[in-house]
């Protein structure tokens, strides 16, 4: 039976310590200012009545995806577990996605990716620190931190004149493991499962608690909920 993958987040738990964003980065190789896990921070009020909130953000892979209806080559399209992914030889980089997603979720590659890592400049010369390229090369992979299993559903690294989103970390969930930013939380804060099955303990915590999404307006339907206050 297919799944319907969600996610909720209780922002009661949530410290805003950004793990959740590293963790994404390692995990996904993404480039400098590719954050495919991010978070809105706004204060609200006057002082002395003020207060600060701290909203984790990523792919709501909405059921009604309008980047999957605005593609004209079906490169961003829903699967049969409810994600919304992204077929990267279908992609023409037309941006038609990113002009749809009212989230701003997308992000096009304008340039070659990871162009820091090819850097030949060390941080402190005279010999006192490797050049970003020494460490590439020592380590043998296209970053450091290059993660391979991304590779099984999706490019490792996405190239230029594409466009790339989070998966909900499909390449781990196709293997029974939870997206690593949810691991990776020290808060525990971040729970994925199944709407479609009622004994899932997101059902649980939707049935317990007042959930919302971001901007529901929108005929979205997004499957990234949030419950109680940060």
């Amino acid at each position: 039976m297919a799944k319907n993958y969600a996610m909720v987040i209780d922002l009661q738990k949530c410290v805003g310590c950004a793990a959740c964003s590293v963790a994404c980065k390692n995990e996904n190789n993404t480039d400098i200012g590719k954050n495919w896990s991010s978070a809105i921070q706004r204060t609200i009020g006057t002082f002395p009545n003020v207060k600060y909130e701290y909203i984790p953000t990523l792919c709501n892979h909405c059921e009604n995806a309008p980047c999957a209806k605005a593609c004209p080559t079906q490169a961003m399209y829903k699967d049969e577990n409810g994600l919304t992914l992204h077929n990267t030889d279908k992609c023409i980089g037309c941006k038609s996605c990113m002009l749809a997603c009212p989230y701003g979720v997308i992000s096009a590659n304008k340039r070659d990716p990871h162009e820091y890592w090819k850097q030949e400049d060390a941080f402190i010369g005279g010999g006192m620190t490797a050049t970003p390229k020494e460490v590439t090369e020592r380590t043998g992979t296209p970053i450091p931190y290059y993660n391979a299993d991304r590779e099984k559903t999706y490019e490792g690294i996405r190239y230029k004149g594409i466009v790339e989103k989070c998966t909900f970390c499909d390449h781990r969930l196709a293997e029974g493991e939870k997206p690593y930013c949810s691991v990776a939380c020290p808060a525990k804060c971040r729970y994925v499962g199944d709407l479609n099955d009622p004994t899932d303990e997101i059902n649980e915590l939707l049935g317990k608690y007042a959930a919302r999404q971001l901007q529901p307006d929108k005929g979205t339907k997004p499957k990234v909920f949030y419950i109680r206050s940060f």
